[in-house]
């Protein structure tokens, strides 16, 4: 559980996301910016920006926002879609809340480039762990 003056701490925790060269912009409750400065590691083999390196900038800063309340939350749907390549320059993905209830939550983040250009759309649900909403099962639909 975070809550935003924690979320730089959140963030140092992600071995994966700062191997990668990912860095924490901004956070708020619901928001997120995380850049990534394109380095030879994250192209492929045509020269672009691997659509793996992508998701990744585009997961990180969903995970941050999604968490970013203080309520611990827990991804359970990711899609992507690329919509032009890459090639130089730093990334910037900006995850925001599109809507929240006790029990879920859902983001979009949009990854642009340095000249403002969208480069892929990223959309996520996550499993909010609300107190009384802990995940066991009950048998019930609640």
């Amino acid at each position: 559980m975070i809550a935003p003056d924690d979320a730089y701490e959140f963030f140092r925790g992600d071995h994966f996301a700062r191997e990668n060269g990912l860095e924490l912009i901004e956070v708020r409750a619901g928001r997120a910016v995380v850049s990534m400065q394109i380095r030879q590691r994250h192209r492929n083999s045509h020269g672009t920006v691997h659509g793996g390196a992508l998701f990744t900038l585009a997961d990180c800063a969903f995970a941050i926002a999604s968490n970013a309340d203080g309520v611990p939350a827990a991804a359970i749907n990711a899609s992507i879609s690329y919509l032009t390549a890459a090639r130089e320059g730093t990334l910037t993905a900006v995850a925001e809340e599109f809507a929240k209830n006790p029990k879920l939550a859902s983001y979009t983040v949009i990854i642009t480039d340095d000249n403002n250009t969208r480069i892929a759309l990223f959309q996520g649900m996550v499993y909010r762990k609300t107190p009384g909403n802990r995940g066991e099962r009950t048998g019930t639909n609640d």
